[in-house]
Protein backbone atom coordinates (compact mmCIF):
# COMPACT_ATOMS: atom_id res chain seq x y z
CA UNK A 1 0.00 0.00 0.00
CA UNK A 2 3.03 2.23 1.03
CA UNK A 3 3.62 2.86 -3.38
CA UNK A 4 0.48 4.49 -3.27
CA UNK A 5 1.27 7.22 -1.16
CA UNK A 6 3.28 9.24 -3.82
CA UNK A 7 0.68 8.91 -7.05
CA UNK A 8 -2.07 8.90 -4.76
CA UNK A 9 -1.41 12.23 -3.22
CA UNK A 10 -0.76 13.63 -6.85
CA UNK A 11 -3.80 12.72 -7.91
CA UNK A 12 -5.72 13.78 -5.23
CA UNK A 13 -4.30 17.39 -5.64
CA UNK A 14 -4.90 16.87 -9.16
CA UNK A 15 -9.01 16.51 -8.22
CA UNK A 16 -8.85 19.09 -6.02
CA UNK A 17 -7.31 21.50 -8.55
CA UNK A 18 -10.72 20.16 -10.40
CA UNK A 19 -13.28 21.22 -7.72
CA UNK A 20 -11.76 24.78 -7.38
CA UNK A 21 -11.98 25.05 -11.22
CA UNK A 22 -15.09 23.29 -11.51
CA UNK A 23 -17.41 26.82 -10.88
CA UNK A 24 -20.19 25.33 -13.23
CA UNK A 25 -23.31 27.03 -13.03
CA UNK A 26 -26.61 24.59 -12.74
CA UNK A 27 -26.16 20.92 -13.32
CA UNK A 28 -29.68 20.84 -15.16
CA UNK A 29 -29.05 23.09 -18.32
CA UNK A 30 -31.46 22.51 -21.62
CA UNK A 31 -30.20 19.06 -23.62
CA UNK A 32 -28.05 20.79 -26.26
CA UNK A 33 -27.10 19.23 -29.79
CA UNK A 34 -23.13 20.14 -29.51
CA UNK A 35 -20.82 17.68 -28.31
CA UNK A 36 -17.08 17.99 -26.68
CA UNK A 37 -14.18 16.67 -29.11
CA UNK A 38 -11.78 14.56 -27.11
CA UNK A 39 -8.99 13.60 -29.64
CA UNK A 40 -11.59 11.51 -32.38
CA UNK A 41 -14.37 11.25 -30.20
CA UNK A 42 -17.50 13.37 -29.88
CA UNK A 43 -18.92 12.98 -26.47
CA UNK A 44 -22.23 14.84 -26.09
CA UNK A 45 -23.23 17.40 -23.79
CA UNK A 46 -26.38 16.65 -22.16
CA UNK A 47 -28.02 16.99 -18.44
CA UNK A 48 -29.32 13.92 -16.85
CA UNK A 49 -32.59 14.87 -17.38
CA UNK A 50 -31.83 15.34 -21.22
CA UNK A 51 -30.06 11.74 -21.07
CA UNK A 52 -33.14 10.67 -19.89
CA UNK A 53 -35.55 11.90 -22.27
CA UNK A 54 -33.07 10.56 -24.61
CA UNK A 55 -33.77 7.34 -23.52
CA UNK A 56 -37.55 7.63 -23.33
CA UNK A 57 -37.75 9.25 -26.72
CA UNK A 58 -35.92 6.32 -28.46
CA UNK A 59 -38.09 3.68 -26.86
CA UNK A 60 -41.33 5.21 -27.34
CA UNK A 61 -40.26 5.36 -30.99
CA UNK A 62 -38.84 2.34 -31.24
CA UNK A 63 -35.52 4.15 -32.49
CA UNK A 64 -32.62 2.18 -32.07
CA UNK A 65 -29.73 3.67 -29.10
CA UNK A 66 -26.65 2.36 -28.35
CA UNK A 67 -24.73 4.16 -25.48
CA UNK A 68 -21.63 4.38 -24.10
CA UNK A 69 -20.36 5.46 -21.02
CA UNK A 70 -17.41 7.19 -21.11
CA UNK A 71 -14.39 7.55 -18.66
CA UNK A 72 -10.71 8.21 -19.06
CA UNK A 73 -9.49 4.74 -19.18
CA UNK A 74 -12.36 4.18 -22.29
CA UNK A 75 -11.15 6.63 -23.98
CA UNK A 76 -7.57 5.79 -23.41
CA UNK A 77 -8.42 2.27 -24.15
CA UNK A 78 -9.78 3.52 -27.86
CA UNK A 79 -7.05 5.71 -28.31
CA UNK A 80 -4.85 2.45 -28.01
CA UNK A 81 -6.91 0.27 -29.57
CA UNK A 82 -8.33 1.52 -33.02
CA UNK A 83 -11.38 -1.46 -33.62
CA UNK A 84 -12.10 -0.06 -30.47
CA UNK A 85 -12.09 3.49 -31.19
CA UNK A 86 -14.12 2.52 -34.82
CA UNK A 87 -16.91 0.66 -32.22
CA UNK A 88 -17.05 3.90 -29.74
CA UNK A 89 -18.06 6.17 -33.00
CA UNK A 90 -20.33 4.14 -33.91
CA UNK A 91 -22.39 4.70 -30.12
CA UNK A 92 -23.81 7.52 -28.55
CA UNK A 93 -20.92 8.37 -26.14
CA UNK A 94 -22.16 9.95 -22.55
CA UNK A 95 -18.85 11.28 -19.78
CA UNK A 96 -18.42 9.41 -16.40
CA UNK A 97 -15.87 11.13 -14.67
CA UNK A 98 -13.64 14.04 -13.29
CA UNK A 99 -11.09 13.18 -16.22
CA UNK A 100 -12.97 13.27 -18.92
CA UNK A 101 -14.94 16.58 -17.54
CA UNK A 102 -11.10 18.04 -17.39
CA UNK A 103 -10.22 16.69 -20.67
CA UNK A 104 -13.87 18.83 -21.84
CA UNK A 105 -12.89 21.56 -19.81
CA UNK A 106 -8.79 21.56 -21.42
CA UNK A 107 -9.73 20.66 -25.22
CA UNK A 108 -13.20 22.86 -25.38
CA UNK A 109 -13.31 25.39 -22.62
CA UNK A 110 -15.83 24.00 -20.71
CA UNK A 111 -17.12 21.40 -18.33
CA UNK A 112 -19.84 18.70 -19.01
CA UNK A 113 -23.36 20.06 -17.59
CA UNK A 114 -23.68 16.85 -15.59
CA UNK A 115 -21.71 13.59 -14.78
CA UNK A 116 -23.21 11.06 -15.97
CA UNK A 117 -21.70 7.52 -14.81
CA UNK A 118 -23.79 4.68 -15.55
CA UNK A 119 -23.89 3.90 -11.73
CA UNK A 120 -25.86 6.50 -11.18
CA UNK A 121 -27.59 7.82 -14.26
CA UNK A 122 -29.18 4.04 -14.92
CA UNK A 123 -31.27 3.96 -11.76
CA UNK A 124 -32.26 7.71 -12.47
CA UNK A 125 -33.76 6.18 -16.05
CA UNK A 126 -35.53 3.30 -14.37
CA UNK A 127 -36.65 6.15 -11.86
CA UNK A 128 -37.91 8.74 -13.93
CA UNK A 129 -38.35 7.89 -16.90
CA UNK A 130 -42.21 7.81 -16.76
CA UNK A 131 -43.20 4.37 -18.63
CA UNK A 132 -42.66 0.82 -17.76
CA UNK A 133 -39.48 -1.19 -19.30
CA UNK A 134 -38.82 -4.53 -20.56
CA UNK A 135 -35.16 -5.23 -19.24
CA UNK A 136 -32.68 -7.77 -20.21
CA UNK A 137 -29.46 -8.13 -18.22
CA UNK A 138 -26.07 -9.12 -19.75
CA UNK A 139 -22.49 -9.65 -17.54
CA UNK A 140 -21.12 -9.73 -14.55
CA UNK A 141 -21.22 -13.20 -12.67
CA UNK A 142 -24.13 -15.62 -12.24
CA UNK A 143 -24.68 -14.91 -8.91
CA UNK A 144 -24.38 -11.23 -9.19
CA UNK A 145 -26.33 -10.22 -12.22
CA UNK A 146 -29.29 -12.14 -10.11
CA UNK A 147 -28.68 -9.99 -7.21
CA UNK A 148 -28.95 -7.05 -9.60
CA UNK A 149 -32.35 -8.70 -11.34
CA UNK A 150 -33.86 -8.95 -8.01
CA UNK A 151 -32.51 -5.32 -6.51
CA UNK A 152 -34.50 -3.77 -10.03
CA UNK A 153 -37.47 -5.93 -8.99
CA UNK A 154 -37.45 -4.66 -5.98
CA UNK A 155 -36.17 -0.73 -6.24
CA UNK A 156 -37.81 -0.11 -9.46
CA UNK A 157 -41.19 -2.46 -9.55
CA UNK A 158 -42.98 -0.68 -12.43
CA UNK A 159 -40.54 -2.15 -14.90
CA UNK A 160 -39.88 -6.17 -15.55
CA UNK A 161 -36.95 -8.09 -15.54
CA UNK A 162 -37.49 -10.42 -18.91
CA UNK A 163 -34.34 -12.02 -19.01
CA UNK A 164 -30.74 -12.07 -17.64
CA UNK A 165 -27.09 -13.99 -18.76
CA UNK A 166 -24.41 -13.82 -17.15
CA UNK A 167 -21.13 -12.60 -19.22
CA UNK A 168 -19.07 -15.17 -19.00
CA UNK A 169 -19.72 -16.65 -23.00
CA UNK A 170 -17.55 -17.22 -26.07
CA UNK A 171 -17.80 -14.62 -28.33
CA UNK A 172 -18.00 -16.86 -31.11
CA UNK A 173 -21.20 -18.47 -29.03
CA UNK A 174 -23.49 -14.22 -29.82
CA UNK A 175 -25.45 -15.97 -31.90
CA UNK A 176 -27.06 -17.90 -28.94
CA UNK A 177 -26.57 -15.26 -26.92
CA UNK A 178 -28.49 -12.56 -29.11
CA UNK A 179 -31.56 -15.68 -29.65
CA UNK A 180 -32.09 -15.62 -26.08
CA UNK A 181 -32.55 -11.83 -25.62
CA UNK A 182 -34.86 -11.43 -28.40
CA UNK A 183 -37.09 -14.12 -27.12
CA UNK A 184 -37.88 -11.89 -24.17
CA UNK A 185 -38.06 -8.65 -26.32
CA UNK A 186 -36.80 -6.35 -24.09
CA UNK A 187 -36.75 -2.12 -24.26
CA UNK A 188 -33.72 -1.92 -22.78
CA UNK A 189 -30.40 -4.50 -22.58
CA UNK A 190 -28.28 -3.75 -19.93
CA UNK A 191 -24.83 -4.64 -20.79
CA UNK A 192 -22.26 -4.84 -17.95
CA UNK A 193 -18.87 -7.14 -18.86
CA UNK A 194 -16.53 -3.92 -19.00
CA UNK A 195 -14.56 -2.06 -21.65
CA UNK A 196 -14.08 -2.88 -24.92
CA UNK A 197 -15.92 -6.31 -24.23
CA UNK A 198 -19.71 -4.74 -23.65
CA UNK A 199 -19.53 -1.86 -26.70
CA UNK A 200 -18.08 -4.72 -28.80
CA UNK A 201 -21.04 -6.93 -28.31
CA UNK A 202 -23.59 -4.18 -28.34
CA UNK A 203 -21.89 -2.82 -32.20
CA UNK A 204 -20.96 -6.11 -33.71
CA UNK A 205 -23.82 -7.68 -32.81
CA UNK A 206 -26.71 -4.96 -33.40
CA UNK A 207 -28.22 -6.33 -36.54
CA UNK A 208 -28.89 -9.39 -34.42
CA UNK A 209 -30.61 -7.41 -31.84
CA UNK A 210 -34.14 -7.08 -31.39
CA UNK A 211 -33.53 -4.68 -28.71
CA UNK A 212 -34.40 -0.79 -28.98
CA UNK A 213 -32.00 0.59 -26.37
CA UNK A 214 -28.33 -1.05 -25.23
CA UNK A 215 -26.20 0.48 -22.40
CA UNK A 216 -22.68 -0.49 -21.39
CA UNK A 217 -22.52 -0.27 -17.60
CA UNK A 218 -19.40 -1.50 -16.26
CA UNK A 219 -19.63 -2.44 -12.79
CA UNK A 220 -23.16 -1.32 -12.44
CA UNK A 221 -24.45 -4.97 -11.56
CA UNK A 222 -21.68 -5.45 -8.94
CA UNK A 223 -23.02 -2.56 -7.09
CA UNK A 224 -26.56 -3.37 -7.40
CA UNK A 225 -25.89 -7.01 -6.32
CA UNK A 226 -24.14 -4.91 -2.76
CA UNK A 227 -20.90 -6.76 -3.57
CA UNK A 228 -18.80 -3.78 -4.52
CA UNK A 229 -19.61 -0.46 -1.97
CA UNK A 230 -19.89 3.06 -3.10
CA UNK A 231 -17.58 5.96 -2.01
CA UNK A 232 -19.52 7.93 0.40
CA UNK A 233 -21.26 11.36 -1.19
CA UNK A 234 -19.40 13.27 -0.06
CA UNK A 235 -16.47 11.22 -1.72
CA UNK A 236 -18.02 11.48 -4.67
CA UNK A 237 -19.44 14.87 -4.84
CA UNK A 238 -15.68 16.16 -4.71
CA UNK A 239 -14.78 13.82 -8.19
CA UNK A 240 -13.19 11.52 -5.52
CA UNK A 241 -14.95 7.89 -6.25
CA UNK A 242 -12.23 6.41 -8.43
CA UNK A 243 -9.83 7.58 -5.51
CA UNK A 244 -11.85 5.59 -3.02
CA UNK A 245 -12.26 2.41 -5.80
CA UNK A 246 -8.25 2.36 -5.97
CA UNK A 247 -7.63 1.97 -2.07
CA UNK A 248 -10.51 -1.07 -2.19
CA UNK A 249 -8.39 -2.78 -5.16
CA UNK A 250 -4.75 -1.40 -5.54
CA UNK A 251 -3.96 -4.61 -7.34
CA UNK A 252 -6.92 -4.55 -9.92
CA UNK A 253 -6.88 -0.82 -10.46
CA UNK A 254 -3.24 0.33 -10.20
CA UNK A 255 -2.65 0.23 -13.85
CA UNK A 256 -5.80 1.56 -14.81
CA UNK A 257 -5.48 4.53 -12.37
CA UNK A 258 -1.80 5.67 -11.53
CA UNK A 259 -0.47 4.78 -14.39
CA UNK A 260 -3.26 5.80 -17.13
CA UNK A 261 -4.15 8.56 -15.44
CA UNK A 262 -0.78 10.43 -16.76
CA UNK A 263 -1.09 8.68 -19.95
CA UNK A 264 -4.15 10.16 -20.57
CA UNK A 265 -3.54 13.42 -19.59
CA UNK A 266 -0.25 12.99 -21.85
CA UNK A 267 -2.80 12.09 -24.75
CA UNK A 268 -4.50 15.48 -24.02
CA UNK A 269 -1.38 17.43 -24.28
CA UNK A 270 -0.77 15.92 -27.58
CA UNK A 271 -4.31 16.92 -28.41
CA UNK A 272 -3.61 20.46 -27.43
CA UNK A 273 -0.86 20.75 -29.48
CA UNK A 274 -2.48 19.49 -31.91
CA UNK A 275 -5.50 21.45 -31.52
CA UNK A 276 -3.13 24.42 -31.70
CA UNK A 277 -1.12 23.79 -34.66
CA UNK A 278 -4.11 23.38 -36.86
CA UNK A 279 -5.00 27.32 -36.29
CA UNK A 280 -2.14 28.40 -37.84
Amino acid sequence: MAVLVCPTRFLYRVAVVYVMLMQKVETEFPLGNDGAEIGPFSIARMTRLGAIQLVRSSVQTRKPLDIAICNAHTILTALDDPSYATTLRQMTLLNDGIGIDLASRFLDGEFFPANLNGTDLVPSILEEIGIPLRIYLLGASEHHVQLAKAHIERVFPSHKVVGYRNGYFDMNDCSDVCADINISKPDLLLVAMGNPRQENFIVHNRAKLDVTVAIGVGALFDFMSGSVMRAPKAVQSVGLEWLFRLLQEPRRLFRRYVVGIPRFFYALAKMKFNQSHKKF
